[in-house]
C-alpha cells in the first residue's frame, strides 16, 4: 500500500521551520556533490503553460515531479499549479508515497526565498516585504512570519492580498511601489513583466527572484541585472538553459557565468554572499528538484504520525 499525501497532508506534516531546513540541508548537500538532478525538462504548450518533469536522487531517496504551469488558470477559476510528486527507495526503486505537488511546491519555493534572503541581505533590515499573494507567495508570507517578521505583502488582485492580510495578520503595502523598496523582497509573481525597471533597485537592497522560472518570464529588467550582486539557485538550470531573469541576460550576452554565485556555495562557504552594506543583491530561483526531494522525505518520514492518509495499492 502507498501512501498518497493530499495538500493538506503535505501541510500537516511539514512545518515552516522544518522546510526551511530541510530545503538549507538540501542546498548543502547539492554544493557538496551529494544530491544529484538534471535540469527540468519543459514541454510547452504556450502561451496557455507547460508541464515540467524534475527528476533528483540523494539521501536515500530518488524522486520525480511532474508538475504543471498554467497562469490562466486562475481567471477560470483553476489553480496555476499541480501534479504528482513520486518518491521512492534509491536502493530498491520501491515505491513509496505520491505527493501533492502544488504543496510540496509552495513549501520549498517559500523556503528557499526566505533562506536566501537571510543569506544575502543587509544586516538588521527594517523592512521585508512579499509581492505576489498566489499559492507561493500566501506560503511564503506565512514562512515568514513563522520566523518572526511580519512582512507587508501586495498583489495586483487586491482580493487575494486581502485574503493573506487576513489569515496571517500582516499588513497590506500602500501599493507596489510600497512594496517593491522595502529593503528586503521577496517577488512570487507569473513573471509576465518586469517588476524593477532600470534605476529602481536600492542601494542596499535585497530581492529574492521566485516568479520568473520559465522561458520567456521575468520579473527584473535586464539593465537592473547589470547593476546587482546575482546569485541562483543552481547555474546549469537557471542561467545557461535560458530560465527566468539571469538565463535571459545570459543569452543576451550581458552577464556571463562567473558573474552568478550559487546560493549552496555561499551556504558551504565556497563563495562570498553579499559584499557589503550598499551591495545590491538578486537572488534568482528557477526551483530545483532537490528541494522538492527535501520536503517530499521529510513528509513521508510522518507517515506514522498521520492515521488518516489515503493509500492505493498497485
Amino acid at each position: 500500500m502507498i501512501p498518497v499525501f493530499r495538500g493538506s497532508d503535505v501541510e500537516r506534516a511539514v512545518t515552516p521551520h522544518e522546510a526551511y531546513d530541510a530545503v538549507r540541508e538540501a542546498f548543502v548537500a547539492y554544493a557538496r556533490g551529494e544530491w544529484s538532478m538534471s535540469p527540468k525538462v519543459y514541454v510547452a504548450n504556450y502561451p496557455a503553460g507547460d508541464f515540467r518533469a524534475m527528476p533528483a536522487i540523494g539521501g536515500g531517496h530518488a524522486l520525480l515531479k511532474w508538475v504543471t504551469s498554467f497562469p490562466a488558470n486562475q481567471a477560470r477559476g483553476l489553480p496555476t499549479v499541480t501534479g504528482l510528486v513520486v518518491l521512492s527507495d534509491a536502493e530498491e526503486g520501491r515505491l513509496l508515497a505520491v505527493l501533492d505537488a502544488a504543496a510540496v511546491t509552495a513549501l520549498r519555493t517559500a523556503a528557499a526565498a526566505v533562506l536566501a534572503a537571510d543569506t544575502l541581505c543587509r544586516p538588521n533590515p527594517s523592512t521585508w516585504a512579499v509581492v505576489g499573494c498566489g499559492v507561493n507567495g500566501a506560503e511564503t508570507a506565512r514562512m515568514l512570519v513563522a520566523h518572526g517578521i511580519s512582512p507587508l505583502v501586495w498583489d495586483v488582485d487586491e482580493k487575494r492580498c486581502r485574503a493573506v492580510v487576513e489569515l496571517l495578520g500582516v499588513h497590506a503595502a500602500a501599493g507596489a511601489e510600497d512594496a517593491l523598496s522595502s529593503d528586503v523582497v521577496l517577488t512570487v509573481t507569473p513573471g509576465s513583466r518586469p517588476l524593477y525597471e532600470e534605476g529602481s533597485l536600492r542601494p542596499g537592497q535585497h530581492v529574492s527572484l521566485m516568479g520568473a522560472d520559465g522561458p520567456g518570464k521575468a520579473e527584473v529588467g535586464l539593465e537592473e541585472l547589470q547593476r546587482a550582486h546575482l546569485f541562483c539557485d543552481d547555474w546549469e538550470q537557471a542561467g545557461s538553459k535560458g530560465i527566468g531573469d539571469i538565463g535571459v541576460a545570459y543569452k543576451a550576452g550581458l552577464i556571463r557565468p562567473e558573474d552568478v554565485t550559487s546560493l549552496g556555495d555561499v551556504l558551504i562557504g565556497k563563495a562570498d554572499g553579499r559584499r557589503s552594506a550598499s551591495d545590491i543583491t538578486l537572488f534568482d530561483s528557477s526551483g530545483l528538484a532537490i528541494q522538492d526531494l527535501a520536503i517530499a522525505k521529510l513528509a513521508y518520514s510522518k507517515v506514522g504520525e498521520l492515521d488518516d492518509l489515503q493509500q492505493i495499492e498497485l
